[in-house]
């Protein structure tokens, strides 16, 4: 009896492997069919949204049903196989660059307006104070060529372009313009001399003027930038070399009122007495064997000096 139960035991026993062994194998067939499963429901939801009773439909239909149906949707598919099969991947990428760019471009018209407010800002900004300056210069240049002109009088005119011509902006009024936002600035050409030493007649150009009078419309000019803008001192250079005695005198005194009023330093070298009169320090310089002296001589010294200058040059 004992050998009938081990006999028994061991067919038990090779029973259950068996029994072990095939369930493995349905289990792992059941996995397969599970993973088949999720695979197939993930292919029918990319196919896009079905109708509510597609699954009804096909359920009740057998395996070989199925198999047909599905051998002829292949079929099918297979007149599309010329198609990129990416496409649609493509395009999600491309859309998502399209999306970027566009962003990117948003951002960039954004800063170009910014760009082009602070421009316009800029510009208008520029014109107001060029024309602010001109019309305080134009505005002193006339006080200054009336003072060194007794009788005369002179105004400065900015010339503009416009459409192709050349046109006098003759307006003398001197309070604020309106800014013209396309840029009044970049229509200037020039400023034009308008001056009348006799205060009759018609005004003249700077071409039309002598020597002599073109040194004293430049002093007037100098003078005008002057009462704008005060430099600390002023180098001039045989200013009064071409002058008539009577601008060299009003010069002189000009020169004379406008240091002790502004505190600016004028330097000038002369062979005329009317700037020697109005000095305050008078150097002489000297040339013997070769060597420049610079020495400080006294106005009656000076004086004398420049008269016994102008004699030998008459001679």
């Amino acid at each position: 009896k004992i050998s009938q139960f081990q006999t028994s035991e061991e067919t038990y026993e090779r029973t259950l492997q068996e029994e072990a062994k095939e369930l493995e194998q349905l289990l792992s067939k059941r996995n397969v069919l599970l993973a088949k499963q999720e695979e197939y429901s993930n292919k029918i939801r990319e196919l896009g949204p079905l109708s509510s009773d597609a699954f009804d439909t096909h359920k009740r239909k057998n395996i070989k049903e199925l198999q047909r149906i599905l051998h002829r949707c292949n079929e099918e598919l297979q007149k599309f196989s010329h198609v990129n099969k990416k496409a649609l991947d493509q395009y999600v990428n491309f859309w998502e660059q399209r999306e970027e760019l566009q962003k990117r471009q948003a951002e960039l018209d954004a800063g170009d307006e910014k760009i082009k407010e602070l421009i316009t800002v800029l510009d208008q900004r520029k014109d107001e104070s060029i024309e602010r300056t001109f019309k305080g210069v134009a505005r002193h240049f006339r006080e200054v060529f009336s003072e060194l002109v007794q009788g005369g009088h002179g105004h400065l005119v900015m010339m503009k372009k416009k459409d192709g011509d050349q046109e006098d902006d003759d307006d003398e009024d001197d309070g604020p313009r309106a800014a013209d936002l396309e840029g009044r600035v970049e229509k200037y050409i020039g400023v034009k001399v308008k001056v009348s030493f006799t205060g009759q007649g018609e005004t003249q150009s700077m071409k039309q003027l002598s020597g002599g009078q073109k040194t004293v419309v430049a002093m007037t000019l100098i003078f005008a930038i002057q009462r704008c803008d005060p430099a600390p001192f002023y180098l001039f250079d045989e200013i009064d070399a071409a002058l008539d005695p009577q601008y060299r005198t009003a010069v002189g005194n000009m020169i004379r009122r406008l240091a002790d009023m502004a505190s600016t330093q004028f330097i000038t070298t002369t062979f005329r007495p009317e700037l020697v009169k109005v000095a305050d320090k008078i150097y002489g310089v000297t040339h013997k064997n070769r060597v420049s002296r610079v020495n400080v001589v006294s106005k009656d010294d000076a004086i004398d000096f420049v008269e016994r200058d102008q004699s030998h040059n008459a001679e």
